[in-house]
């Protein structure tokens, strides 16, 4: 069967996917349009060919039992008429069905691009009318006497004409005709009343065939229909799995130009700064004498912390970049996540004293120890914390719990009374360099890539990150780590010298 969807749009870096979308529905709606209109059956050209297509196949595959069926009624019929009569009706029939067949197999070998769907339909219109009336001739085998005979005969011959030629309607109305006739003269060899209502029921079981004819060829259609649909919606699903395919292409492209603009800016910016930041700490500390100019010492003082920032912002900007490309090595070691906490309150406990902020504590100091990466829950209490110090307005109030969770394990959770996040800008916030609207309206300008790497940070070590928020009420951030961190939940690691040699756990125990 030939395509019935339109060609895919080629895969390049012109249009977008919805625009590739739109315009791939439009070149099927005009080629639809093109092809109803020049079509003699208003179809599309792949349903004219695939309905001609089912009729050959039809043809082809019952001219040996048409052929056998005829000989039979030939063999039946020398009952009655003189031999030589049947076997030339049978070669009559036996040339139209065979002149049929080489149609049918002549049009199913032939180029279903080039062929003219016109002609062959005519062809096979003629075919069918010149074998109904060989069929038809077979009233000549009743006129002695057989006509119940062949009144069965033209019977079934209509059935089986019609169901063959159901998906060429013209074709089976064409083809039922002279069978029809044939079976109305029937009646001129019996005027009994048995025999006229014999004929009567012939020509109403020919009427039904015809109709399921017509049934048959709206099924055939409705198929069709079907796959053609179901084949739009793959060609549809190609040309998205290809679009997909092009930008995924384009992100990992952009991706490692990414990596590798960092890896060499890191390092072509780092050797300045280390510079910058010396230079300016031996300024403002006044190191090789008073500055003549009081402002020289507050110029320094803003060269180093301008310094510092820009350094934390690249290393914050290379810590998110190995994140995401999945090349962040964790450096795991017992730790007590109280601990971390605590001293990470201190560090922060100056910034929120300078803001009259207060800190509420609730800290299980007799939590089991953790098999993580130290560095990385400090950075990820530091950075939960300076957000809450840095959101939070003078006067307000932190509330840091840490616990156990409900399956084992162990959370932090960060609270602060700060203006909140909309619901709809939850998103922005965890996305790179993402800050919500009123954060920046009341606090302290930031980067926006502290919760991006918290929640990197946390996907590391297996855990969940989770941020509610409510405008003008505040943001909660509870961080949980998994049960199968907790150091007393692991299972002992059992090292034999040989075998049979007991675990060096159990040695411990022992001693």
């Amino acid at each position: 069967m030939p395509d019935l969807t339109v060609e895919m749009v080629q895969r390049g870096r012109g249009p977008s996917t919805e625009e590739a979308a739109r315009r791939l529905g439009v070149a099927r709606q005009i080629r639809s349009a093109r092809e109803k209109l020049t079509s003699q059956t208003g179809l599309e050209r792949a349903f004219d060919y695939e309905l001609l297509r089912h009729y050959a196949q039809y043809r082809a595959g019952a001219g040996i039992p048409l052929a056998g069926f005829a000989a039979a009624l030939a063999a039946a019929a020398t009952f009655w008429i003189a031999p030589p009569v049947a076997v030339a009706w049978a070669l009559g029939v036996f040339l139209m069905i065979t002149l049929n067949t080489t149609l049918s197999r002549r049009f199913l070998t032939a180029d279903p691009e080039t062929s003219p769907l016109g002609r062959w339909r005519r062809r096979f219109l003629i075919g069918e009318v010149l074998q109904s009336l060989s069929w038809a001739a077979m009233i000549g085998l009743g006129a002695t006497g057989g006509w119940t005979f062949a009144l069965i005969g033209l019977v079934i011959a209509s059935a089986v004409t019609t169901m063959l030629a159901a998906t060429v309607p013209l074709a089976a109305v064409a083809a039922l005709v002279p069978l029809a006739l044939a079976t109305a003269a029937l009646a001129t060899f019996s005027r009994a009343a048995d025999a006229l209502l014999l004929v009567t029921m012939a020509g109403g079981a020919q009427l039904f065939f015809l109709g399921l004819s017509r049934r048959l060829y709206a099924a055939t259609m409705g198929a069709l229909r079907s796959r053609a649909e179901k084949d739009a919606v793959f060609g549809e699903l190609e040309q998205a799995k290809a679009n997909s395919d092009e930008a995924r292409r384009r992100a990992e492209e952009a991706n490692l130009a990414k990596s590798r603009f960092l890896a060499t800016m890191s390092h072509e910016l780092r050797t300045p700064l280390n510079a910058i930041l010396g230079f300016s700490e031996v300024m403002k500390n006044e190191v090789f004498g008073t500055h003549t100019a009081p402002s020289y010492r507050e110029y320094s003082h803003d060269i180093h912390d301008s310094g510092l920032h820009l350094l934390n912002l690249i290393n914050e900007i290379l810590d998110l970049s190995r994140i995401e490309a999945g090349r962040y090595e964790l450096n795991e070691e017992p730790v007590q996540l109280a601990h971390v906490v605590e001293e990470c309150r201190h560090m922060m406990g100056l910034r929120a004293k300078a803001k009259n902020q207060t800190f509420h504590d609730l800290v299980d100091d007799a939590l089991p120890r953790l098999w993580a990466d130290e560095r990385a829950l400090r950075q990820i209490v530091l950075n939960l914390l300076s957000n809450a110090v840095k959101f939070t307005p003078p006067g307000g109030e932190i509330w840091l719990k840490v616990g156990w969770t409900a399956s084992g394990g162990q959370y932090v959770s960060v609270k602060d009374s700060g203006p909140g996040i909309p619901e709809d800008e939850l998103g922005t916030v965890l996305s790179s360099f993402g800050r919500g609207s009123l954060a920046i309206k009341t606090a302290e300008q930031g980067s926006g890539l502290g919760l991006p790497i918290v929640k990197g940070l946390v996907e590391l070590h297996g855990g969940q990150f989770q941020l509610t928020s409510k405008p003008r009420e505040g943001t909660e951030v509870v961080v949980t780590l998994p049960a199968s961190r907790v150091m007393d939940t692991l299972p002992p690691v059992a090292i034999g010298t040989e075998p049979g040699a007991p675990a060096r756990g159990a040695l411990n125990r022992a001693a």
